[in-house]
């Protein structure tokens, strides 16, 4: 058995301040979406890849990506109106190979998370084999809580991974309800039943120390800070 990576890029990234889907804009020598589905490419465990994309951007995406694919092939898919969408439209390209066994797990990445290294990718998909599922997970530092106490929060990450046939149930139950997750988590919270069909068992959420490193591209600050992370000391 192998896993599955979704790679979600089909936000607008409005805040980014660009004419361009923020995942195709320029970062060392290459796109932000090039960048991520080329580290996801060298995980040794993902046998199938599939991109979630902007309606209109299919022929940029499949160009920047072309010189990074050689013999492994990365599915093209269009995403939906919101992020449940867009990984149920993915889930269903990989429900054969969840249905037959080949796929165990399946991790789901924000294309705008271009600096998540190989090791996160491992730690995650070790973690949902014996959990269920995982989430990496970072300290955030200076939030306050009642009468002024620092509170322990914590920032969420991608990669996150989850049991495939799981995953697959939850998706296929929520689309027969109408049911729109804020992510995926909150979808496995709603339709994790154990007995439902096609669910191998409870799934629990495990955390995973997350990277600094791993920023998301959300204002155009963040280029230059993911530009400057890259660069050799």
């Amino acid at each position: 058995m192998t896993a599955a990576l979704v790679v979600l890029a089909a936000g607008s990234g409005t805040r980014v301040g660009a004419g361009v889907n923020k995942v195709l804009l320029p970062l060392a020598g290459e796109s932000v979406v090039a960048r991520s589905v080329r580290v996801a490419l060298a995980v040794a465990e993902v046998s199938r890849v599939v991109l979630v994309v902007r309606s209109g951007d299919e022929s940029d995406v499949s160009t920047v990506l072309e010189p990074l694919l050689g013999d492994r092939e990365v599915v093209l898919v269009v995403g939906g109106a919101d992020r449940h969408a867009s990984e149920w439209a993915a889930l269903q390209v990989l429900a054969p190979d969840i249905e037959s066994g080949e796929v165990d797990v399946v991790a789901i990445h924000d294309a705008a998370r271009p600096l998540a290294p190989v090791g996160l990718y491992d730690a995650v998909l070790a973690a949902a084999r014996r959990h269920g599922g995982a989430i990496p997970v970072t300290p955030v530092a200076g939030l306050l809580g009642p009468a002024g106490a620092v509170t322990g929060a914590a920032g969420v990450q991608t990669p996150q991974a989850f049991e495939a046939t799981a995953l697959l149930s939850a998706y296929t139950r929520a689309a027969r309800d109408g049911f729109s997750g804020t992510d995926t988590a909150s979808c496995l919270e709603a339709y994790g039943d154990p007995t439902g069909p096609g669910v191998s068992g409870e799934v629990s959420i495990a955390a995973v120390p997350g990277s600094a490193r791993n920023l998301k591209v959300t204002y155009p600050e963040d280029v230059a800070l993911a530009e400057a992370l890259l660069s050799p000391r």
